[in-house]
């Protein structure tokens, strides 16, 4: 009797061996209950007493080699439960963390090597689950390692047993062991959820789809409308995940930085449903709740500064724009401070006293102003940051318009020779339009042999040197002029003309800005040339502003949460609906999905607008083989990626490409470990099933564009999965995480435009003359939107300090393949750096920077490195 008292207060639990039963010695490694990184005192209680009346956890392992015939399918047989030992006796810290406890089996050898685990919760609260290792197991395999990574709510919460395979992998028609195959189709039905009509819950674990119907709130009147975006021709939008039945709404929160507070943490957990893995861990949410408590407090004192200004809420000079970045509380930066600051076990507290070189109570000073205070006004830097920028995947030397003239009108380009000639360095242009210059041979052009004999030598000459690059805002921006400009915004079409020099920079030859005829087709255009100085100079500055407005706000926001964050969510559903943990893609992929639901679920009630030109998407394969679409690299087998750049210190691409060249190998690789043989990748039902739902359902409205491989052949399947890496990792990285370097000096990358261009003979255009740093200023976002936003900025350009970046995984034991394990550290070592280019501002292109340094973690505004997946 008083053993047992002792084993049920120690948590530990005894089962009657038989003859040919065995101890199996395992070790499990779990994270208890918490609320933003600490551990949930209540559920602990209860757990604790949980306990104590013997509703513990228990471990049922399943044979990977009998089967049990009583069973449907033949399932694997079950053995005896073990309890997790020591629950109450094992010390935890008060910060949410890993915990290691033992378990004991009594495995009977008649049954073989278990391949699989039942886990039971009869505690109060939940726990996440990060892996089983069981050692002494006899056979073959001594060791069998789980790696788990989920979270276990209690047993009510499920009508089903949870289920975890042990670290191998199988394709459905391979290795798989008979007696778990039909643990493993169960699993994947319960994901599916395909029955469930009711709301889900908190504890679900269902992938499910639906439109993006969640971006309005028309309760609140007119302005609060938003259309239904997927499900239309007229907006059509990949796929999100779905709640099963529908439910009101409660509210909305706003785009303003006060959101991103602890309310954040609340909203999650109230009404926005996410599949309880998909959503931040402990350090992650500590992380973003800390950066936006922090943005908040540093935020406050230049708020009230503004309101009691004598023009409040403007900046009259940009000394006032400066003045965001100066003061606050300097911390110390040495090694006693660090290790003090190491000692803290909390993260939100840790990240609020961070040791690298940041502020407290001060917004960080922007990477582009550190050097020169004002060097992003150089024409040489505004064409440097389209190749190193925020937003470097846009340029192109083909700009011929495609916009529909029979619904628009006349869009072709006003600019002349004249126009652009005096400043391309001895270069000259014939008096044709922009649009009718291609890229391509001049005997492949479409005009007629008359138009092409027309056409002056240093034409041919400038055209076939490729000299001539555009960055055009025109066509995506003129359809919806006059919708937001009836806003607060002034905003034009733009288009953007440089010349690539000998030395390999761009330089900006004119800028056009164009706007609807009201009520009438066409439009109607300006163009503005390089001016150094007087009224010139500042109308020159600000129609550069204009050109960035659209390339950091509107097509920004097409390049960062379109092509990245909304197309990649239903690869992530579709993914755990129909490959088994155990699939080998998809355990090549998973780790290119961490966290992107649950922060695509913030984004849709914080940060999108679901109007505006963000409707229009291109096709899920942006990578750097659009190059060739746009014009500026040709193919060419000897060079990196198999592409040969046109603007040879192209930052984004020259790097980009040594990124996808890596990928590519590895994922080639990899592949062929599993799939010898097209025949091997048409026979795998759960990928065919997979491919087939990303296209028809999660992709569903551009399901019949040619562009979609067939998913036939393994070359196929190779593309298709370095595409999806590339974009969650490294195409994320170089347009989300360069914002803050770039854009946190707002007048450098302005996002709104708040007046038209001063015409002469108008007031605005004597005040130009008078004072023209304020009219600029007053052009672009205001002081309270630029607070604003600078905080959001900062918040979505840092990396979290449990960051996991490409050519790392979250533990060495992601497969027990040792094949696969030898071809992801040939990629981890080929993720080598190429130089790092600098400009006026001194400021490095490091966004492709891989961090190859496995499990050292370094969070914060770094401007560096790609993380494996789309988490910001």
């Amino acid at each position: 009797m008083f053993h047992e008292i002792v084993d049920t207060l120690t948590g530990e639990h005894h089962e009657k061996t038989s003859k040919t039963s065995t101890k199996i010695k395992a070790s499990v490694v779990l994270v208890k209950s918490n609320v933003v990184g600490f551990n949930d005192f209540v559920d602990s209680f209860l757990d604790g007493l949980h306990e104590l009346v013997g509703s513990g956890i228990s471990f049922e392992l399943i044979s990977a080699t009998i089967g049990d015939p009583s069973e449907r399918g033949n399932r694997g047989k079950v053995g005896n439960p073990a309890y997790l030992e020591k629950w109450i006796t094992t010390e935890t810290s008060l910060a949410a963390g890993d915990a290691s406890f033992p378990v004991t089996f009594d495995w009977d050898e008649q049954l073989g090597t278990p391949g699989a685990v039942i886990v039971k919760n009869h505690h109060h609260g939940e726990f996440y689950l990060k892996s089983l290792t069981l050692d002494g197991v006899p056979g073959p395999r001594s060791r069998i390692h789980f790696s788990c990574n989920s979270w276990v709510y209690p047993v009510s919460t499920y009508n089903y047993d949870r289920v975890f395979f042990a670290n191998d992998v199988n394709v459905p028609t391979g290795t798989m062991p008979k007696p778990l195959k039909p643990y493993r189709v169960a699993e994947l039905l319960y994901l599916r959820g395909d029955n469930i009509t009711r709301q889900l819950k908190e504890g679900d674990r269902v992938y499910a789809y639906d439109y993006y119907n969640d971006l309005g709130d028309p309760d609140k009147g007119s302005d609060y409308v938003r259309p239904i975006l997927g499900g239309s021709k007229e907006y059509p939008y990949p796929r999100r995940a779905g709640l099963a039945a529908r439910h009101p709404r409660r509210w909305v929160l706003s785009a303003h930085f006060l959101s991103l507070s602890l309310s954040l943490s609340l909203a999650i957990k109230t009404w926005m449903y996410v599949p309880r893995d998909e959503r931040f861990g402990h350090l992650k949410m500590s992380d973003f709740l800390a950066y936006a408590l922090k943005s908040l407090v540093q935020a406050l004192a230049p708020v009230l500064e503004a309101a009691a200004d004598q023009t409040p809420f403007e900046f009259d000079t940009f000394e006032d724009v400066l003045k965001l970045y100066e003061g606050g509380i300097d911390l110390p930066d040495c090694p006693a401070f660090e290790d003090v600051r190491n000692q803290i076990p909390f993260q939100l507290i840790k990240e609020l006293i961070r040791t690298d070189g940041e502020h407290l109570l001060r917004l960080p000073t922007p990477d582009v102003i550190k050097a020169y205070k004002f060097a992003w006004r150089t024409d040489e830097e505004f064409g440097r940051e389209m190749l190193a920028g925020v937003n470097p995947v846009i340029i192109r030397i083909s700009p011929v318009s495609n916009i529909d003239p029979s619904i628009y009108g006349n869009q072709n380009s006003t600019m002349t020779a004249d126009q652009i000639e005096k400043n391309m360095n001895g270069l000259t242009v014939d008096e044709v339009r922009i649009e009718e210059l291609s890229a391509c041979e001049p005997s492949k052009w479409s005009g007629s042999p008359s138009r092409l004999l027309s056409l002056r030598m240093p034409i041919l000459q400038a055209l076939k040197k490729k000299k001539l690059f555009i960055l055009n805002h025109h066509d995506a921006l003129m359809p919806y002029l006059e919708r937001i400009n009836s806003t607060n915004n002034r905003i034009y079409a733009t288009r953007t003309v440089l010349l690539l020099q000998d030395d390999g920079t761009l330089k900006p030859l004119a800028i056009e800005l164009s706007l609807p005829i009201q009520g009438k087709k066409g439009a109607v255009s300006k163009v503005y040339t390089p001016a150094d100085h007087g009224v010139e100079g500042t109308l020159w500055q600000l129609a550069k502003a204009y050109a960035a407005v659209n390339d950091s706000g509107v097509h920004q926001l097409i390049s960062h949460w379109l092509n990245t964050h909304a197309t990649m969510e239903p690869f992530v559903i579709a993914t755990n609906r129909q490959l088994s943990v155990v699939h080998p893609i998809y355990k090549l992929l998973s780790p290119h999905f961490r966290d992107t639901m649950n922060i695509n679920a913030l984004a849709r009630q914080i940060l999108i607008n679901a109007g505006g030109s963000s409707r229009r998407r291109s096709s899920p394969t942006s990578t750097p083989w659009s190059c060739l679409r746009g014009g500026v690299a040709v193919e060419d087998p000897a060079s990196p990626g198999r592409l040969r750049l046109l603007i040879e210190d192209y930052p984004y691409a020259v790097d980009g490409l040594a990124v996808w060249s890596a990928i590519e190998e590895w994922v080639e690789a990899y592949c062929t470990i599993y799939y010898p043989s097209d025949k091997t990748v048409q026979e795998d039902t759960e990928l065919q099933a997979w491919w087939r739902e990303v296209r028809e359902v999660g992709h569903g409205d551009k399901k019949d564009e040619p562009w979609w491989p067939a998913m036939r052949t393994v070359a196929e399947l190779n593309r298709t999965c370095s595409t999806i890496i590339w974009v969650a990792s490294a195409l994320h990285a170089a347009v989300n995480f360069g914002q803050y370097p770039y854009s946190g000096y707002l007048p450098n990358r302005p996002t709104i435009s708040r007046r038209f261009m001063p015409e002469p003979g108008t007031p605005e255009y004597t005040d130009l003359e008078a004072n023209p740093d304020r009219v600029f200023l007053k052009t672009i976002t205001n002081q309270l939107q630029s607070i604003l936003g600078i905080s959001l900025i900062e918040i979505l350009s840092r990396h979290s300090s449990d960051e996991v970046y490409l050519g790392q995984r979250d533990t060495p034991e992601w497969t027990s393949d040792e094949k696969a394990l030898t071809a992801f550290e040939a990629f981890a070592d080929k993720l080598s750096r190429l130089k790092n280019r600098n400009g006026p501002v001194k400021l490095p292109y490091t966004l492709l920077y891989p961090s190859t340094s496995n499990f050292n973690r370094v969070g914060g505004l770094t401007g560096r490195g790609i993380p494996n997946s789309v988490s910001i």
